[in-house]
């Protein structure tokens, strides 16, 4: 049998030639890749969705009472309701009771997430508790809190709840995911549990922790919004889409919808970069 030997010229220049090829593809797709900014697709995406819509709402769905306006008189109404202030109170009623939420919630989620993995019989006891929280219907349990709580605490209540079992699930599947080695290691030297929680499984929490806060923030939105919905508020962007929809202002209650919508989006961006930040490490698909 006949063995290629590297050291022949042929066999040499061959390899030379893959090697180079592959350089060379590497540095066309970098340079392709830093070449495109990131949000350019993006940008033109949504430009071309926009276009799309307005040739929709003034073909297909033109006549009177559609339900689709289009993308124009959306933002004629938006500007008008901007300078006219009726933006400004229930703009900041909502993101209080939603920041409100988001705080106490993803608190008591990180708290009962640590506890959890530091406390099995913790777990055991209250992880059932946890999951039903989760699975209660927000249509119905909004009336209950609406006569429980008083003031905008329903709102706040409903927001936290939306946001609470996401995030205890990514502080858990997070603590866990620690490096086994790392925490054999603590426990060899005589480390405690709470040694290998701070000194390991804190950082490796913080991928899963931050991709879990960034799907909680729009979802305290969300949950703030539905109780201004099934509540007694009085101010606040859902209080705002039920005037809008019962006076048939169809442009204004798209314009909150888009507004509520933009927000959702930079505060799952925000987090994402602040998680970035934190965490460089991390892989990005998490916390794009």
């Amino acid at each position: 049998m006949i063995t290629a030997d590297s050291s022949e010229p042929g066999v040499g220049i061959q390899e030379e030639a893959l090697g180079l090829g592959a350089r060379r593809r590497k540095v066309g797709d970098q340079a392709r890749s830093e070449g495109v900014p990131p949000w350019l697709g993006g940008t033109i995406g949504a430009i071309l969705l926009v276009l799309l819509w307005e040739v929709l709402a003034v073909t297909v769905f033109h006549k009177v009472g559609s339900g689709v306006p289009t993308p124009t008189s959306v933002a004629t109404q938006f500007w008008s309701d901007l300078r006219s202030g009726l933006y400004g109170p229930n703009f900041t009623q909502t993101m209080k009771e939603a920041a409100t939420g988001f705080v106490d919630g993803n608190v008591l989620a990180i708290v009962l997430g640590i506890a959890f993995v530091q406390l099995p019989l913790i777990e055991k006891a209250l992880l059932r508790i946890a999951v039903a929280s989760y699975c209660l219907p927000i249509i119905a349990i909004g009336p209950i809190l609406t006569f429980v709580l008083h003031g905008d605490a329903p709102q706040s209540a409903l927001a936290g709840l939306v946001v609470f079992f996401p995030t205890l699930v990514g502080v858990c599947v997070g603590l866990r995911s620690a490096d086994r080695n790392s925490l054999d290691l603590i426990r060899a030297y005589g480390g405690s549990s709470w040694l290998q929680l701070t000194r390991v499984r804190l950082r490796a929490a913080l991928p899963s922790t931050f991709a879990a806060l960034q799907i909680a923030a729009p979802s305290a939105i969300l949950g703030a919004i539905i109780g201004e919905y099934l509540g007694a508020a009085n101010t606040g962007l859902g209080v705002m889409m039920i005037d809008a929809e019962g006076a048939l202002d169809i442009a204004r209650t798209w314009g909150i919808a888009l507004v509520c919508t933009a927000v959702a989006g930079i505060l799952y961006g925000l987090i994402g970069l602040i998680g970035r930040l934190v965490a460089p490490w991390a892989p990005r698909r998490g916390m794009t």
